[in-house]
């Protein structure tokens, strides 16, 4: 009996029409359900109700897989050993900020535009003092990953509001926002990650597959 690639098998949109991604073993990344593409510039992509994303990272029609992986010892399986997943906690006065650094992207938005507050080779490297509270808040919502987070007077706020979309960041991750569904285990999720927003590896390299955590930086080239 023949065998179907899944990366090439269509989805059966699920009931509740959420929008979804499949990680699937060793292949692409399975959209399903519908949710705006968007390059780099911010230019929504035309797909199709459901599509496969690449992420081996050597796709020749980038961001979406040729079915390159299966030439390739592409291999989907998370290597990290899980040591950097824990959450710090930061506070001053009314103001608590929430760190996992075995869940950043790297993306630096907070180290270049606050360095004051995000320091690097500091310690601690985040110094809640060092801003108004309403600059420090506006930071920590730029971060994609969901790595930082914070509280105001005990009540934490950790996602954001918008439509489904996926940002393909250039030489770099996919940026993931609007409550798109994950389909993966419980115990894949870092701790204290956000649901609603997080970043995915497309460079293949990631130690903490499906999650991005920065290996695009060693030269990795989309050729947007």
């Amino acid at each position: 009996m023949g065998t179907t690639d899944p990366a090439t098998t269509p989805a059966t949109p699920g009931p509740d029409h959420t929008p979804s991604i499949e990680p699937r073993p060793n292949g692409p990344f399975r959209v399903v359900n519908g949710a705006h593409l968007l390059n780099a510039r911010g230019e929504v992509l035309p797909t199709k109700a459901a599509y496969s994303l690449c992420r081996c990272g050597h796709s020749g029609t980038k961001p979406f897989c040729d079915g390159t992986h299966k030439t390739l010892p592409f291999d989907s399986s998370k290597l990290t050993d899980g040591g950097l997943d824990r959450r710090e906690v930061y506070r001053h006065d009314r103001l608590t900020v929430f760190d996992n650094r075995g869940i950043c992207s790297h993306a630096a938005h907070c180290t270049d535009e606050l360095p004051a507050v995000f320091r690097l080779r500091q310690e601690p490297w985040i110094e809640c003092s060092a801003a108004d509270q309403a600059a420090i808040l506006a930071q920590v919502r730029r971060c994609p990953s969901g790595a930082l987070s914070y509280a105001v007077d005990g009540v934490e706020h950790r996602d954001g509001q918008g439509p489904p979309r996926i940002l393909v960041r250039k030489n770099g991750p996919y940026e993931v926002s609007g409550g798109i569904a994950l389909k993966v285990g419980e115990s894949e999720w870092g701790k204290g990650a956000s649901r609603e927003h997080y970043t995915l590896c497309r460079c293949g390299r990631s130690k903490n597959k499906p999650f991005c955590d920065g290996s695009h930086w060693d030269g990795f080239e989309d050729g947007q």
